[in-house]
């Protein structure tokens, strides 16, 4: 993780320094070429595997067109930053290099065999394999596979509109709603304890230090509360597709909404993206259909007449 660190801070530095020096940039095929003079000078980088480390050098690529992509569009840029200590996670195998040895060991190149638990079969043909630290400690493996969507028959003809909200978490057509969990309420209190204790240390100091424990908890409860919100939104996404042909959402800007100071937080927490995104990915297995309409007037328009009543 390391070794990956230091060349994704070596391309950026690469990179940055010649556009600053002789405004000039550099493709991705450079860098790589560069990448094996590395190695001559830091051996150790041999003890990685050649696609890992280009991948890293992909994704500084990545960083700088995304970087441009928001220049070109007058959001805020937010240049690529420098990784430190501890802040690289996750490293790429992205053709070869790994093998899932049964279902609970893989291999992996230049580490070997590492136990883990295989909990699903793979459909399609294994292409990357991601494996990534989390800050609580806990490693994973993400593999990625290419295969063929061949969508079910809808099992009915039935349609439903949504309207997501804070207080209800989503109010159907029918008049029903599912009531907004609010999981970052449940944990509040919990991590406002733990945060306490580490705000009563300066950052860096030998105190700070002999209290990193409490900062796992503090990871311990996001990480928690992360998979309680992944969870309740695959089993409404799951329910929504088993039962609707067709599912219609307001295509939120939820990117402006969240510029709100007072309802930032309770927009995030809520999580509709992430409902109507796993959604959409259930649809094209099941062969439904999710539609995004524009949410102007839907909350007063009358669904008989299209009078816009508008509300107190």
């Amino acid at each position: 993780m390391e070794l990956c660190r230091w060349v994704y801070n070596e391309t950026l530095a690469l990179r940055k320094t010649l556009w600053e020096s002789k405004v000039e940039s550099i493709s991705l095929y450079t860098t790589n070429k560069e990448l094996t003079l590395w190695k001559k000078d830091k051996p150790e980088l041999k003890q990685v595997h050649s696609q890992v480390l280009q991948n890293v050098q992909v994704r500084v690529d990545l960083a700088y067109k995304a970087f441009f992509r928001r220049v070109k569009s007058g959001d805020t840029a937010g240049y690529p930053r420098f990784k430190g200590k501890g802040r690289y996670d996750s490293f790429t195998y992205p053709q070869s290099g790994f093998e899932i040895i049964d279902d609970r060991t893989i291999k992996v190149s230049k580490i070997g065999e590492i136990k883990a638990k295989i909990h699903r079969d793979f459909i399609g043909d294994i292409k990357t394999a991601t494996i990534r630290r989390y800050p609580t400690g806990k490693w994973y493996v993400c593999f990625s596979a290419e295969c063929d969507i061949i969508p079910e028959p809808p099992q009915n003809n039935n349609a439903i509109g949504i309207d997501l909200g804070i207080e209800k978490f989503a109010t159907m057509a029918d008049g029903s709603f599912i009531p907004n969990p609010r999981w970052r309420k449940q944990e509040g209190s919990n991590l406002a304890k733990a945060q306490r204790k580490m705000s009563k240390f300066t950052k860096g100091s030998d105190e700070w230090l002999k209290v990193l424990k409490v900062l796992k908890v503090v990871h311990r409860i996001y990480e928690r509360t992360s998979n309680k919100r992944k969870d309740f939104v695959h089993k409404v996404s799951r329910n929504l597709v088993d039962n609707y042909s067709i599912v219609v959402f307001e295509n939120l800007n939820i990117k402006d909404m969240v510029q709100n100071n007072h309802l930032a937080k309770s927009i995030i927490d809520a999580a509709w993206r992430m409902l109507i995104d796993n959604t959409k990915s259930k649809a094209e297995w099941a062969g439904s259909k999710v539609v995004l309409v524009n949410p102007a007037y839907t909350s007063q328009m009358c669904s008989r007449c299209g009078t816009i009543v508008k509300k107190d």
